[in-house]
């Protein structure tokens, strides 16, 4: 039978790099957005869009601060976990969770 610490290991270890892609998107999306009410703006279009835009990228950066608080509490979770299981070590999942880690702290770096 599998130890179900591992499958615990999975499971955190997804949240996170769910988060992080998450985080990420939401980067994406606002240049992409601004790029669009930039273009908005050289076309002329009407104030009521301009404003729309506006809003639109407005969603976008609030959702920013949750994203950032919920990764940063799922890293804390999955890093007291790893030094907990300390024993796992050996594991591939233990690995992936890892780099999976090491890669929430970047983007966690750069916030």
């Amino acid at each position: 039978m599998a130890d179900p610490r591992l499958r615990q290991l999975t499971i955190k270890t997804g949240v996170v790099k769910r988060l992080t892609k998450e985080r990420t998107v939401y980067e994406r999306e606002i240049t992409t957005e601004r790029n669009r009410l930039e273009k908005f703006k050289n076309e002329g279009a009407d104030e009521h869009v301009l404003k729309k835009q506006e809003e639109v990228i407005q969603e976008c950066l609030m959702m920013i601060p949750d994203a950032l608080r919920r990764l940063k509490e799922q890293v804390e979770l999955l890093e007291k976990f790893l030094e907990d299981e300390k024993e796992l070590e050996e594991s591939k999942e233990y690995t992936t969770a890892s780099q999976v880690l090491a890669e929430a702290k970047e983007v966690l770096s750069k916030s």
